[in-house]
């Protein structure tokens, strides 16, 4: 039972390895031909390969025996197919049922990745339900086909797929002209001459179709007859084609001339609309170009030889996270011979000390070099985050009635695995409240003033060991005055006057806190936005909130680049140790109890032009002193985002590499404490939580 189980899992594993991908890019793609049937053209290109990845998951999923998603996907391939020839017109209702079939399909992806048995056969069973509806037969007028007027050759006609045929009939709907192109090439170079004169084609056109052709020169040359529908004239298809003896005949007119292999200058071709297809520039191409823009394709029995193109390797990141703690176990190994040598050297021990320490050293060189090539092995840009909220972003502005554009910026900025998946319900919470709650109706927006499309926009960027993401509405913004009047009637304040618009903001952050009178399905209960701040805080991060009334509102998290080795500035306080990550830390003062002063019943210290609030740590975790407070101590100014704050603390013991492990689900509700990690003398110490500190302090008013 336990192989069945393991030959189980290990299947799961392979399926997931591939069709999250596919699925992935099914929902980026699904995104582009939804913007596309917005302005009524649709790349054919786009939708072949949408077609061609819900074909590829039918069999993957079929290959491993995951009947579910080898149904849906059969499915959803038919109503492709149908689509793209043009048997249904492309509609925003058709639209919806391939976004249902997809959203469908990454639960079922999910359900399998995380082990989860509950059967989906009725929600299947519902969107098959109405795929089928789509494909029912529609009656059809029996017209003349507008194939016959362009006195196609007997030979082309027979030897077009039902797909070509529909390409030709939207090329002529268009008022596109259909050129048949004659070439000529020597076999021993046809394969790159072809892909380029293609090349050259697609640029100011479609080509529909490539068909072998009969030559005079059989034994030395192979024919070609390209179908090619394009709005430019004869004359500058002439100036694009200029490689070899090519024979160009506009179809439906008779014209035919012979084109001489002279070169010409490169050529400018443009349309009104540069958006479309056809639009695009195209420079007539030198020997040069060709050879580098061939791209030969090979079949399967073709192939000469089985190594992998690809370069990649797909990794489970908890091999990585295990990599990542050996790695941490090296530093800490070699901080321990560190500290050997130095004690060596007090005791006598010159001579050995020098060479071990030069040893150290060099291995710690080398462990620097290993430990950033790991961490970059485990950085991914943030953009593969963007794409799921793209899909988010359309099915609830969908469901809502809304009409919303989303806009995305810094999509290469890089960020640790881990930190990605963990910041993306976060994401999905606030990008789900901006559309209910901040985006306002098209009609409503228009008599405003604004443009009846909302936008939200999704901005990233480093800064200094942190990376920031802003996500950015430009709908209604929060009403200060509406969350001050709630808080008044939960009993969170006494006298509205006495709170700032800052402190007022701050409350939409507390458990069942919501301003939405009814409830949806999308926010309103009162969930949500404290498990952002929450589960924001578990990654050592901060959220702030910038708003304007009637303008938008704009959030702003601040996270750790990562969080697997860091660098910690190990500090004692009330006989414990702690380690506060480096990154947060801005600078150290010694000082006395003369230097700290009260407003309003809070200790401050002065810091050059500014007040520090002052966080005294034994009150924070309300430790017990064995021995008298020392008259001098140290306060540690740490700082996320725009927020400062100085913590008080006995002494400064030294600066270490440590590795953060998780304390596990049953020490979470403890405040201020991110993880724990293992010094070289085999003590284990609490890492601190910076921003769930300053966040703590400023709410609770230090």
């Amino acid at each position: 039972m336990s192989e069945q189980n393991s030959t189980h899992t290990k299947a799961i594993q392979d399926f997931l390895a591939e069709a999250e991908e596919i699925v992935e890019q099914l929902g980026s793609e699904l995104a582009d031909l939804s913007d596309m049937g917005e302005s009524g053209e649709l790349n054919p290109d786009v939708l072949n390969s949408i077609f061609r990845g819900a074909h590829s998951l039918k069999g993957l999923a079929g290959m491993f025996n995951f009947s579910d998603v080898a149904e849906l996907a059969h499915n959803m391939e038919n109503l492709l197919d149908w689509l793209r020839l043009g048997k249904l017109v492309f509609t925003q209702q058709l639209m919806a049922v391939l976004f249902d079939a997809h959203e469908l399909l990454s639960s079922l992806v999910r359900a399998l990745a995380s082990g989860e048995e509950r059967s989906m056969a009725p929600e299947i069973a519902a969107c098959v339900s109405k795929i089928n509806a789509c494909l029912a037969p529609q009656k059809t007028q029996n017209t003349l086909s507008p194939l016959e007027a362009l006195g196609l050759p007997p030979h082309v006609c027979g030897a077009l797929t039902e797909y070509e045929e529909h390409r030709l009939k939207d090329n002529l709907a268009k008022g596109r002209s259909i050129f048949n192109i004659h070439t000529s090439f020597e076999l021993s170079t046809f394969d790159t001459e072809l892909s380029a004169v293609t090349d050259i084609l697609k640029g100011c056109g479609e080509v529909i179709s490539t068909l072998p052709s009969v030559g005079v020169n059989l034994e030395t040359n192979i024919d070609f007859e390209i179908l090619f529908g394009s709005k430019n004239s004869l004359d500058e298809l002439k100036t694009l084609v200029e490689r070899g003896s090519v024979t160009v005949t506009q179809l439906g007119t008779g014209l035919t001339q012979e084109m001489s292999p002279t070169v010409a200058e490169p050529c400018v071709v443009e349309t009104a609309n540069a958006g479309e297809h056809d639009g695009l520039q195209v420079i007539a191409p030198t020997a040069g170009m060709i050879q580098a823009a061939a791209t030969p394709v090979l079949s399967d029995d073709a192939a000469l030889t089985a190594k992998s193109m690809s370069r990649t390797v797909r990794v489970d990141i908890g091999k990585l996270d295990e990599l990542m703690n050996i790695v941490g176990e090296l530093i800490l190994a070699n901080s321990t011979i560190a500290d050997v040598t130095t004690r060596m050297r007090n005791e006598g021990f010159s001579r050995m000390a020098i060479e071990l320490g030069k040893a150290a050293k060099g291995l710690e060189r080398k462990l620097s070099d290993l430990q950033k090539g790991v961490m970059e092995i485990r950085m991914i840009p943030i953009g593969q985050l963007y794409e799921k909220m793209s899909r988010i972003v359309r099915k609830i502005s969908r469901d809502q009635g809304k009409r919303v554009e989303l806009k995305f910026f810094g999509a290469d900025t890089e960020l640790d695995k881990l930190i990605v998946e963990d910041i993306s319900d976060p994401m999905m919470h606030i990008i789900r409240n901006a559309i209910d709650h901040g985006i306002e109706s098209s009609d409503v927006r228009v008599a405003q003033g604004k443009n009846e499309k909302g936008t939200i926009k999704i901005s990233s960027f480093q800064k200094g060991n942190h990376v920031v993401i802003e996500i950015e509405d430009d709908g209604g913004g929060i009403d200060v005055e509406k969350v001050k009047n709630k808080a008044l009637q939960k009993g969170l304040v006494s006298d509205i006057s006495t709170v700032s618009d800052r402190d007022a903001i701050d409350f939409i952050f507390l458990p069942g806190f919501s301003t939405n009178e009814t409830v949806s399905e999308v926010s309103g209960r009162g969930v949500g936005m404290d498990v952002v701040r929450n589960n924001i805080s578990a990654i050592s991060g901060m959220v702030d909130i910038e708003t304007r009334k009637g303008e938008g509102s704009r959030f702003i998290i601040t996270l750790p680049i990562t969080l697997a080795i860091i660098k910690a500035l190990i500090i004692n306080c009330s006989g414990r140790t702690y380690a506060l990550p480096i990154t947060s830390v801005l600078e150290s003062l010694l000082m006395t109890d003369k230097d700290i002063m009260t407003v309003e019943r809070k200790e401050v210290v002065q810091l050059r032009e500014s007040t520090l609030p002052l966080l005294r740590l034994e009150h924070f975790f309300d430790l017990q002193r064995s021995d008298e407070a020392p008259k001098e101590f140290y306060v540690v100014v740490v700082g996320v985002a725009e927020k400062r704050l100085g913590i008080a603390v006995d002494n400064l013991l030294c600066q270490q590499d440590i590795v953060i492990k998780s304390l596990g689900e049953s020490f979470k509700r403890f405040r201020g404490i991110s993880g724990a990690a293992d010094l070289g003398d085999q003590r284990t110490i609490l890492v601190l939580d910076i921003g769930g500190i300053i966040n703590e302090t400023m709410r609770s008013g230090g």
